[in-house]
């Protein structure tokens, strides 16, 4: 059996990752997946979350959001509607878009709301601050909670 397989991540407009990997989680719906090399096929529908795979001696990071994995024994190919890797998030744009979100949800009575709409942009934003802070260090991780907190 081989020790690793193809990860390949991409969106409707780019290529956000094609690496060897020797293990993968992939938010689907209803949580997570393990994938390690040789796993049984599958196909699966994304969730909203934190993809993470190991590429040699380092862990990668990326926002996975909507969209199908298919997962054969040597590769994996995960089509999201959206993705971004760590290092590419716009923090201040995901804690407007958190802010705004979580404005929208405090009032329950406004009939202008589209609710589903508005929790998902909430989910979208977080797993952008919290990919991102998990990426750059405690700092960034402590002034998104910090964010958090005063909302």
């Amino acid at each position: 059996m081989a020790d690793s397989f193809t990860l390949e991540v991409v969106t409707p407009t780019h290529l956000i990752a094609r690496e060897t990997a020797s293990e993968a989680q992939i938010p689907v719906l209803g949580g997570y997946i393990g994938v390690l090399p040789g796993h049984t096929a599958l196909l699966a529908e994304m969730g909203i979350g934190e993809l993470t795979y190991r590429a040699g001696n380092q862990t990668q990071a990326c926002t996975a959001i909507g969209g199908f994995v298919e997962v054969l024994a040597d590769r994996v190919i995960v089509l999201a509607d959206a993705a971004e890797r760590a290092e590419d998030i716009d923090v201040p744009r995901a804690q407007s878009a958190r802010d705004r979100a979580q404005k929208r949800l405090a009032n329950p009575n406004d009939p202008n709301v589209d609710w589903e709409r508005v929790q998902r942009a909430l989910a979208r934003a977080e797993i952008r601050l919290q990919v991102a802070g998990k990426s750059r260090g405690a700092p960034a991780a402590a002034s998104a909670a910090h964010a958090t907190s005063r909302s």
